[in-house]
C-alpha cells in the first residue's frame, strides 16, 4: 500500500515559513479536557495524557525546526529518499520505492530531480553490472547529517533546562514511553523525515544522557 499523501506537500519555502511560527510553549490544550474525561477508564490519568500531548507538541516543533533549512532545498518526499539511502546504503529503484511507500514511477521522477541536484547519483551494481543503484552523494549525506545534528542540538537546548534533580525521572520516563510505543514498522516516522530508530537510537540516547544527566550515569 502506498502513502496517498506522500507527494502532497507544500512548497519548501512555505513549509519553512510555517515552521518559524511553531511555538511549543505550554498553552491551553483546546478540546483535550472534554475528550480526555474518559481516559481514566484505561488506567491513565487525565493529567498524564495532557502532559503527553504538551510534550508531543514540543517534540514535533523540534522535528519541524530541524528540517526547515533542508526543506528550502528539497521537498519532504525527496528528503525521505535521502534518509532511506543514508540508513540503508545504495538501493535499487524498486527497493527504494517499496521502502518509501511510493509507486516506482513516482520514485523515479523524484530520483531524477535529486540526481540533477547532485544529492544522489546512479552507480552500477557490482553484483549485476546491468543493474543500477541509487547512492547518496557527499552533498546528500551532509544534508541528512545536518538535520540530525540540528535536531540533537534542539533537544539538548530543552533538556539542559530540566532541573538536575528531575533529570533521572525524565530519562526513565522517556525510556518507558519509548519501550511501550515499540518499534515503528509501518514507516510512520519516515513520513516526518525521521530515520529508522536503529540508525541513531542507542548512540543518540547516550549523547543526550551524558549532557543532561551527567558523565558516568548513562547506563
Amino acid at each position: 500500500m502506498y502513502h496517498r499523501n506522500v507527494c502532497t506537500v507544500a512548497p519548501a519555502s512555505l513549509y519553512a515559513a510555517a515552521v518559524k511560527q511553531v511555538k511549543p510553549e505550554r498553552g491551553p490544550v483546546t478540546a483535550l479536557t472534554s475528550a480526555g474525561q474518559d481516559v481514566g477508564t484505561s488506567g491513565v490519568s487525565d493529567a498524564l495524557s495532557v502532559e503527553a500531548v504538551l510534550a508531543s507538541r514540543t517534540l514535533l516543533a523540534v522535528v519541524a525546526r530541524s528540517m526547515a533549512a533542508a526543506l528550502e532545498e528539497v521537498t519532504l518526499p525527496q528528503f525521505r529518499i535521502l534518509v532511506l539511502l543514508s540508513a540503508h546504503g545504495p538501493l535499487r529503484t524498486g527497493t527504494l520505492a517499496e521502502r518509501a511507500g511510493v509507486h516506482p514511477s513516482t520514485l523515479s521522477r523524484a530520483s531524477d530531480r535529486l540526481v540533477k541536484g547532485r544529492w544522489i547519483r546512479r552507480i552500477a551494481n557490482c553484483d549485476s553490472r546491468r543493474e543500477v543503484l541509487l547512492k547518496l552523494t557527499s552533498k546528500g549525506a551532509r544534508s541528512v547529517a545536518d538535520v540530525t545534528t540540528r535536531r540533537a542540538q534542539e533537544l539538548d537546548a530543552v533538556l539542559v533546562r530540566v532541573p538536575s534533580q528531575q533529570r533521572r525521572r525524565v530519562d526513565e520516563g522517556f525510556a518507558a514511553f519509548s519501550s511501550a510505543a515499540g518499534e515503528d514498522t509501518g514507516g510512520d516516522q519516515l513520513l516526518l523525515g525521521l530515520p529508522p530508530r536503529a540508525q541513531g537510537g542507542p548512540k543518540f540516547a547516550m549523547t543526550v544522557c551524558s549532557i543532561w544527566i551527567g558523565p558516568g550515569h548513562t547506563s
